[in-house]
């Protein structure tokens, strides 16, 4: 077997960089979900302590944000990582 159709072999079988094929695997959801519950909770008393202390209750769109903001950033994070990842796996194998 030639070199040049092992490349093309080995390039097919390589995985994805596609968004949703890595941000929704190896239980990225789930750390992100965790991470948004403490970091959300955290921002939440900076940002709307005092309303509830009053005993009032804060905008419901923004606490949900507040919490919505972690989740995308792990995820978009961890999606980068992996990605960045895959993309040098690639370019050693080219190397080689």
């Amino acid at each position: 077997m030639s070199a040049k159709r092992k490349d093309l072999k080995t390039m097919a079988r390589a995985p994805s960089t596609r968004f949703m094929d890595l941000a929704f695997s190896d239980e990225t959801p789930k750390k992100a979900f965790f991470t948004a519950l403490v970091v959300g909770t955290v921002l939440t008393v900076i940002n709307h302590g005092d309303v509830i202390l009053s005993g009032n209750y804060p905008p419901p769109l923004k606490v949900l944000l507040t919490y919505c903001v972690p989740f995308c950033v792990t995820t978009w994070g961890s999606y980068l990582g992996k990605k960045a990842n895959i993309l040098n796996q690639k370019n050693t194998l080219k190397a080689t």
